[in-house]
């Protein structure tokens, strides 16, 4: 396995556990803060999510990327 996906998927796992985190932040915040607080702090956390997912995806299939995985130094 090259050293690039397996920094890849720890940057994937940290992400999960930060994401789980932030998610029940944002559920014990739902009872603490008024429903248009929650829904208002949920939107910039959604737009950084969606980025985050589409830069992995583009990362993983890329096929410019696997030309040089082929190539042997």
């Amino acid at each position: 396995m090259p050293l690039e996906r397996l920094v890849l998927i720890i940057v994937i796992v940290l992400a999960a556990v930060g994401l789980t985190v932030l998610a029940g932040a944002f559920i014990l915040s739902a009872f603490a803060l008024p429903s248009w607080a929650t829904i208002g702090a949920a939107i910039p956390v959604a737009l950084v999510l969606y980025i985050v997912i589409r830069a992995i995806g583009e990362r993983l299939s890329s096929r410019e990327d696997d030309h040089y995985d082929e190539i042997d130094h």
